[in-house]
């Protein structure tokens, strides 16, 4: 059975420095998952060059999991505190709306209207099923993008931002290299499975670790549900599709997707203790499987036993 992996420094990141058993529960064809080292005098993967804090790895184990690929990543410092498989290139579903939404920060006032068009609700679910010829603030659909994960939504928002879905695609791809995000390439804005579009663990907590720092994402992705209103004054309530949030009380968000391609996925942030983590979880096998590894890897990153003592 292949081991978990110890790495050491930036240098070194994809290197297997020592091995250590793998927990009976991994599956023995599954490469282990990779610990970043506790203390090392290079500059972490995303960090500011400044020496990480104290005590940023747990003192346990890192727990086993079955999913295709994962990331562990501090959110504050942006270093990869543990990975499995992080930068296989994947298809990441609905995920990938974190994107369309920061794109959407980017370019232009949230106050502004969107009016929905015939092509706009022409998409496969999941829908809100916003209706041509409504109008709504920008900040509206955003929040309805990234509460119910609505496919009609994602189309509306990246035409009216951009004019065209093809335009608003450029947008996109230039915001993941801007950030870092080496790994990826984007062909809709909503996540369904396309020939060609595929990002990785990696990239994914990348863009998650971004979007964490707008207050405006970090309302809107913590919202468990809200009452959705139509300009005709109908209402439906909208329910969070990240299940986590009801499970864990100290996680505050972020992204579920799900495709046929891309499997069960899941971004999740977590505050406590002063600490915050962004965790992603690709290509689970199934929905309890999805959540299993990530709350596993969540109460892992944030749950200590122990404190280290302070110097």
């Amino acid at each position: 059975m292949r081991g978990i992996s110890v790495l050491v420094g930036l240098a070194s990141l994809m290197s297997m420095m020592a091995c250590a058993p793998v927990p009976g529960s991994f599956p023995s064809s599954a490469p282990g998952v990779s610990v970043a080292p506790q203390g090392s005098s290079l500059a972490p993967v995303l960090a500011p060059p400044v020496a990480p804090p104290t005590g940023l790895l747990p003192n346990n184990p890192v727990p086993p999991i079955t999913s295709a690929a994962a990331v562990v990543m501090d959110g504050v410092t942006g270093r990869i505190l543990a990975a499995k498989n992080p930068d296989e290139r994947r298809a990441v579903a609905s995920t990938q709306k974190i994107l369309t939404a920061l794109v959407t920060l980017d370019n232009g006032p949230l106050s502004d209207p969107v009016t929905v068009v015939t092509g706009d609700t022409q998409v496969e679910p999941s829908k809100v099923y916003i209706r041509a010829g409504e109008t709504y603030t920008r900040a509206a659909l955003v929040k309805a993008l990234m509460v119910k994960s609505g496919n009609d939504v994602a189309k509306a928002l990246a035409r009216d931002v951009a004019g065209s879905e093809e335009a608003f695609l450029a947008l996109m791809n230039a915001k993941a290299r801007s950030l870092g995000m080496r790994s990826s390439h984007f062909k809709n804005p909503h996540g369904l499975t396309e020939e060609g579009q595929y990002s990785t663990a990696r990239d994914i907590a990348i863009l998650g670790r971004e979007a964490y720092q707008s207050a405006v994402i970090r309302g809107f992705v913590r919202t468990k549900s809200y009452s959705f209103s139509r300009p005709s004054g109908e209402t439906k309530t909208l329910t969070n599709t990240n299940q986590l949030l009801r499970r864990i009380s100290y996680c505050t968000g972020m992204k579920t997707g799900t495709t046929r391609a891309s499997g069960r996925c899941l971004v999740s942030t977590g505050e406590l203790n002063g600490r915050l983590v962004v965790i992603v979880v690709l290509g689970a096998s199934s929905e309890s499987v999805l959540y299993q590894d990530s709350e596993a890897l969540m109460r892992w990153s944030l749950e200590r036993t122990t404190e280290p003592a302070l110097n």
